[in-house]
């Protein structure tokens, strides 16, 4: 067990040099310590760069040791001195070249997010200077933004002119705003109940602030027909305004005594106030005209000469108003039509379109429209209450998806339809309460929050593949250049199998960019393989050359041999200097070793005759291996072993005694002949191996009777008298040995025991436990035998006290024998589990012992 401190000495004395060798490592130690001050110099020199580059870089091509190249590596940071570097240190020391490139990849990352940078800021300014900015143009400069890493160089510029275009979509806003909140007072203004003064006043206000909303620096942004409309609206309320005041101009100037005038007065009054109510662009100018007779005379009849003034001024105005009639009543039936269906938002846009196209309506008409629009009402009323029941449980449905686990596509294409989903509700039930759109869009945007991490760590991640593609190619661009001016050309080749596997190894790219990068980086490794191209033409010719010379050989001659060596050696020489395509290369390969396989065959036709003497000796040898592979033994096991050693040296004798062989078949009748003594050496064993297990058992069954004799004498198992013992004992078969002495030893102080001194006895077997469990650990330790997880400390223990004793008392431990007859002549109580250990550390007798 502790051999191995003993084998680690010898070594030690072994290695230690003699008086007279000590002389002859001279001088290598004399090279080593000169190789320690260079590199303590080039050490010290490494440390005290202190961020001089150019020391660093001369450091690192001239130093031969690696760790001051490393250290020195760390102080070049730009990228001319980085790319000189990696050039010179590509295919000697692979740790500064990692570096190199890392710190390369690195600056070439920065670089190009210094382009997605400034790209995002010349947007920006040139959406600043264009006439007509929309909100989607900015978002789209804020996604590609948002995918940019941040550079601070361009980031203050960046958020200037960000917040010049934010403010821009504010003033937008605010005037889109400001014109439909005019828009709103305008078409109320004729109903406002305002002076005939001041309702001129405020609409000539407005008229006025229409001229300055086109002047507006952002009026190009605003909606289609925004200015159209208030412009209509204008007129409509001046239009309106004009007829309530003839009406009212009329009104004054008509006498109160005729009866006639004024019931036709009070007619058209009546007749020109729903008309203004409904629409006072169509009826009112009609009945201020009838009012306002030129001749003003009260006794005759005024609507006679008012009629021809209104047909010459107006001609198709009545025309219109029949078709607006038409088209309002045709309107009114779809909306009722759309209500009967259930159509909403269908009926809410008829009703929208009524609502500004006012015309003169009879009674029942009224009655007809305030019916439908009541049954538009309750319809828009349980419409939005069944919206708001949808929109919680569709806020319900957003708020449990994060908890479903669902991929980041899934995800997304929930979230999306969720939304759509919302819209829907917007169109069918009208708009949502705020609170509750707000909570919808928060948990839409929490519940979209991983995917959208997800999405910008890929697009990230295919941006940097481009980077580092655009890279990869700017290195192969290089290296062309490099090729075409004289570099070597075996590393332009190694390059070019490291670019490609390079290139195979990019990770994903955008689509619409990786048909552009492969392009360019064909064209450039093209162009990189141009001259290697041409020079691989030429040596392929010089193997063409070399194929020649060895088809010329004689084989008969006898320096055949020598000149065909020599033309390997000078076609290795040229596979090393530069490698030919793998295609190529194998098919010039197999071509040349034909011609040198068939000079070598034709060489071994002579060699015929001494061929036949070694196929004789080997003849010989396979009936000397058939002989021990069909060898049998019978008889008891010593004489069995005797047959066996005695066939074995027989074989051995005829074997050395035989000829060379064919070389071919050397180690063919080698490996049997070995199989064969292996197998007669294996029935040998397994005779052994018999006597070993049988001893064993008998070894066991005598212990077995032992421990339960004293069982008994403890008072536990079986009671039964010193005869019955004995009989038992001699029941069992003989074991014969050291062993057999000890055990019956043994049982005779038990036996003794049970007649005279038994309690003292039991004492004696009960203060042996705790010794025979120690003695049954040591010996597991010392046999590599598990103890189990339970004897894990107290092994650990014993094995340093072991340990401890051992190297200060120099002494070695007992031999297996005497500890394992130790083990079975100690009297003492054990319970199942160490009898189960001692057992199996008895099976180990028969091998152990045997062998």
């Amino acid at each position: 067990m502790f051999d191995f401190i003993f084998k680690r000495t010898t070594a030690q004395t072994q290695a230690t040099p003699n008086a007279p060798g000590a002389a002859e490592t001279g001088a290598a130690a004399s090279a080593a310590a000169d190789s320690t001050s260079r590199r303590d110099e080039q050490a010290q020199r490494a440390a005290a760069l202190a961020g001089d580059e150019a020391g660093a870089v001369a450091l690192i091509l001239q130093s031969e040791f690696a760790g001051v190249r490393l250290a020195a590596a760390e102080h070049v940071q730009s990228q001319a001195a980085l790319e000189q570097v990696l050039a010179a240190m590509r295919n000697t020391d692979r740790r500064v070249a990692k570096l190199m490139q890392g710190r390369l990849d690195a600056i070439r990352y920065q670089q190009a997010e210094l382009k997605k940078a400034e790209a995002c800021l010349d947007q920006a300014q040139r959406l600043l200077k264009e006439e007509k900015l929309t909100p989607n143009q900015v978002a789209e400069l804020d996604r590609q933004w948002a995918i940019t890493s941040a550079v601070p160089a361009v980031a203050e510029p960046y958020a200037a002119a960000r917040a010049a275009l934010g403010a821009r979509l504010e003033a937008q806003v605010a005037l889109q705003r400001t014109i439909i909140d005019a828009m709103a007072v305008v078409r109320q203004l004729p109903d406002a109940g305002l002076p005939a003064d001041q309702a001129e006043q405020t609409l000539a206000r407005h008229a006025a602030d229409l001229a300055d909303y086109q002047q507006a620096p952002e009026h190009a942004a605003l909606p289609r027909h925004l200015l159209s409309d208030y412009n209509q609206a204008i007129e409509q309320a001046r239009t309106a305004l004009s007829a309530a005041a003839r009406q009212a101009t009329a009104a004054a100037a008509t006498p109160a005594t005729p009866a006639p005038a004024a019931g036709v007065a009070s007619a058209a009054g009546a007749t020109a106030a729903p008309a203004g109510a409904a629409d006072a662009g169509a009826t009112a100018p009609a009945a201020t005209d009838a009012a306002t007779d030129p001749a003003g005379n009260a006794g005759t009849d005024t609507s006679a000469p008012a009629a021809p003034p209104a047909k010459k001024e107006r001609p198709p105005k009545p025309q219109q108003s029949k078709e607006v009639e038409k088209k309002f009543l045709e309107t009114l039936e779809a909306m009722e039509a759309a209500l009967e269906q259930g159509s909403l938002h269908a009926a809410a846009e008829h009703d929208k379109w009524l609502k500004d196209h006012k015309i003169r309506l009879s009674q029942q008409q009224t009655d007809h429209l305030n019916h439908v629009r009541a049954q538009l009402k309750r319809l828009a009323d349980w419409a939005r209450w069944s919206g708001n029941v949808s929109r919680e449980e569709l806020v319900k449905a957003v708020e449990e998806l994060p908890a479903q686990g669902l991929s980041m596509s899934e995800l997304a294409q929930k979230v999306g339809s969720m939304r759509e989903r919302w819209k829907e509700l917007d169109a069918v039930s009208g708009h949502a309460p705020k609170g509750l759109w707000e909570k919808f869009d928060a948990a839409c945007t929490a519940a979209y929050a991983p995917a959208a991490a997800h999405f910008k760590h890929l697009a990230e991640e295919r941006h940097a593949n481009a980077a580092k593609a655009q890279a990869l190619i700017d290195e192969t661009l290089a290296m062309a250049e490099a090729a075409a001016g004289g570099a070597d050309l075996k590393n332009v080749a190694a390059a070019v199998q490291r670019l490609r596997q390079v290139w195979g190894r990019l990770g994903a790219i955008d689509r619409k960019e990786k048909r552009k990068l492969d392009q360019a980086f064909d064209k450039a490794l093209a162009h990189m393989q141009a001259p290697l191209s041409e020079q691989r033409k030429i040596e392929a010719a010089k193997r063409e050359e070399l194929i020649a010379e060895a088809e010329q050989l004689q084989p008969a001659d006898r320096h055949t041999l020598d000149k065909l060596r020599r033309l390997q050696e000078r076609w290795q020489e040229l596979a090393k200097a530069l490698p030919l395509e793998r295609k190529i290369e194998q098919a010039l390969w197999q071509r040349f070793r034909s011609v040198c396989d068939a000079i070598f065959a034709k060489r071994k036709e002579t060699a015929h005759a001494a061929d036949h003497e070694r196929k004789a000796h080997l003849h010989a040898r396979e009936d000397i291996c058939k002989t021990l592979e069909t060898a049998t033994f019978s008889g008891e096991d010593k004489a069995q072993l005797a047959a066996i050693a005695q066939t074995l040296r027989d074989a051995q004798s005829a074997w050395n005694g035989a000829g060379v062989v064919p070389r071919a078949a050397e180690a063919r009748i080698n490996e049997r002949y070995q199989a064969a003594v292996a197998s007669v050496q294996a029935q040998a064993d397994a005779i052994k191996r018999r006597a070993g297990a049988a001893q064993a058992n008998a070894l066991r069954d005598k212990l077995r009777l032992v421990q339960a004799l004293e069982q008994s004498i403890a008072g536990h198992g079986e009671q039964l008298d010193a005869d019955a013992w004995q009989a038992r004992w001699t029941a069992l078969p003989p074991l014969g040995g050291d062993y057999d002495k000890a055990l019956q030893g043994r049982f005779a102080a038990g036996v003794t025991a049970l007649e005279a001194g038994r309690e003292a006895y039991a004492k004696q077997l009960e203060a042996n436990r705790t010794k025979l469990l120690d003695e049954v650990l040591r010996l597991e330790i010392v046999a590599g035998v598990d103890s189990g997880a339970e004897f894990a400390r107290e092994r650990l223990k014993m094995q340093v006290e072991v340990l401890q004793s051992s190297l200060k008392s120099g002494q070695k431990p007992l031999s297996a024998t005497a500890a394992y007859l130790q083990l079975c002549a100690m009297p003492a109580l054990a319970d199942d589990r160490t009898v189960s250990r001692i057992e199996q550390l008895l099976r180990r007798i028969g091998g152990s012992e045997r062998a």
